[in-house]
């Protein structure tokens, strides 16, 4: 699963009718000072988007009061507000999707996967074959235990011919576990070292890697996996998670 959610670009929403080119620089910096301060202080930027919204912010106001409740992790409220602008947004089907993008995000933090599901699907029939929708897509289903759907989604992804680099290490990630979840050990193997090939550093593949390997009974290769993670990434889920299975493994050994 994605841990963070990025900023879609919500490309010409700053700009609404009767503005002059000046206020629509002004709207379009405003719009992107606020959804940096969504990031890094979702308070700041959601008293921030309200005030905007007060005085003519429009649809830019609004996506920045939504990716402050994420930050706060309202999770449901923001995923329903995106939604709602997505419906009524008169942007292009792009923007639209990666609303709808941005909301099945929140319903995944939510743990509403099937309703994370039908909202990307809605996106793909907006902009089919997007692979990053595909992406997440393949996340909803696993979070509903579909895997053998999610393996379909993340193939489809995978082999598009304009999946980002750092969306098909992703990919492959998720495909893994999801092969490992189904007991397809070689196959999971095989596509966590396609993704680490990608990016050596990727703290879900590491982590993936080194369950793996100790389900190989690798032990000195899953400790490396591990250890790797909490040196690169201390703070990162991941490097929570491989503390808690080195701590077991050590409790195993131990008896």
């Amino acid at each position: 699963m994605r841990k963070s959610l990025p900023i879609i670009a919500f490309a010409g929403v700053v700009a609404a009718p009767g503005l002059v080119p000046g206020q629509e620089v002004n709207q379009a910096q405003r719009y992107e000072a606020c959804m940096a301060e969504a990031k890094s202080a979702p308070q700041k930027a959601f008293e921030m988007a309200l005030s905007w919204r007060g005085l003519g912010g429009g649809d830019a106001a609004e996506h920045c009061v939504a990716v402050a409740l994420i930050g706060l992790k309202q999770f449901t409220e923001a995923a329903n507000r995106l939604e709602a602008l997505a419906n009524k947004t008169k942007q292009t089907a792009p923007v639209k999707a990666g609303l709808l993008a941005h909301a099945a995000q929140a319903w995944i933090l939510a743990n509403k996967n099937a309703r994370a599901e039908a909202v990307l699907t809605a996106a793909l029939n907006l902009t089919p074959l997007d692979a990053d929708l595909l992406v997440d897509r393949g996340q909803a289903r696993a979070g509903q235990r579909n895997y053998n759907g999610a393996i379909e989604d993340l193939s489809k992804a995978i082999d598009s011919e304009t999946i980002p680099a750092n969306a098909a290490g992703d990919a492959y990630v998720f495909r893994a576990t999801a092969y490992r979840l189904l007991d397809k050990l070689e196959l999971a193997l095989a596509d966590i070292e396609r993704a680490l090939a990608l990016r050596p550093d990727h703290p879900d593949g590491l982590l993936e890697r080194g369950i793996l390997r100790r389900m190989r009974d690798n032990d000195a290769g899953a400790r490396q996996d591990w250890l790797t993670i909490i040196r690169l990434a201390p703070t990162s889920p991941a490097a929570d998670l491989a503390r808690h299975h080195l701590e077991s493994m050590d409790v195993k050994q131990d008896k």
